[in-house]
């Protein structure tokens, strides 16, 4: 019963384009493919993960952003149910950052698997993604709820620190409301998941407030932008209502490029 209701979450794909004042022409068009809130665990497991798979390799994506909420149980029960993430294609890898689930089911045990599994764990850090001889930042940071942890915790600043101001920064952070810190230093795009865009009623008024008001879809703050993904599995009941799973495809465009329509 539970293999039945899964299939009526199978994520749809999104599309989205996004302007960003920084990035150059010559990186215009570039895509990234994000999944967020995969949830593997007792009713998420490897036959789900391999279709989401095959469905982000279908979209040749540049670059591949997990946000977070990759897994909901221990790394002992479940590593095995991960495993198909390790046929994820994209030119300029895959990266990934922790959200609160991580930290709940023993995220030290967790990371080391990512890593062997070929994503790229962005721990309040940054890499340049080059292109055509051009390039932009993409930096990733803990999870808001991270520093409850020891040795873990966001730190946007550390990630920054030292980059060029005139480039691009993208940024993923799992939760929405970390925005609050993106706008401040500076980020062009923060992408985000955790609210699931609500998943079933009543949930969604308690997430708005929790985020802000932050729930899905796209948000400016000045020159700041935020994209929030619904998500792309689920968590507890194999159940939406109004709030369908997604993978999204979000293509970076230079305001600069005057042909650009």
């Amino acid at each position: 019963m539970l293999a039945l209701f899964a299939r009526t979450v199978r994520p749809r794909i999104v599309d989205v384009t996004i302007a960003l004042d920084r990035l150059p022409p010559s990186l215009s068009g570039f895509t990234i493919a994000q999944i967020t809130d995969v949830h593997i665990g007792p009713t998420v497991g490897a036959g789900f993960v391999r279709e989401v798979v095959d469905q982000v390799n279908a979209l040749d994506a540049d670059l591949i952003a997990i946000t977070g909420d990759l897994v909901d149980g221990r790394a002992a029960t479940y590593a095995a149910a991960a495993e198909p993430l390790a046929e994820l294609r994209a030119r300029h890898g895959i990266f990934y950052v922790t959200g609160n689930h991580e930290y709940y089911w023993g995220v030290d045990a967790w990371l080391p698997i990512f890593r062997d599994l070929g994503l790229q764990v962005m721990r309040n850090r940054r890499v340049a993604i080059e292109r055509a001889g051009a390039s932009f930042d993409l930096a990733g940071i803990d999870d808001h709820e991270a520093q409850r942890w020891r040795g873990h915790g966001p730190d946007l600043a550390a990630a920054l620190d030292g980059r060029d101001p005139a480039r691009a920064v993208v940024l993923l952070a799992h939760q929405p409301r970390q925005v609050k810190v993106s706008r401040r230093l500076g980020v062009d795009l923060q992408l985000s998941g955790h609210t699931h865009g609500g998943q079933i009623w009543p949930w969604h008024g308690a997430v708005r407030i929790q985020q802000g008001g932050l729930i899905a879809g796209h948000y400016r703050f000045g020159a700041t932008q935020l994209y929030v993904s619904r998500g792309t599995g689920y968590w507890g009941p194999p159940v939406r209502l109004g709030a369908p799973a997604e993978i999204t495809r979000i293509e970076l465009r230079s305001n600069l490029d005057r042909s650009d329509p």
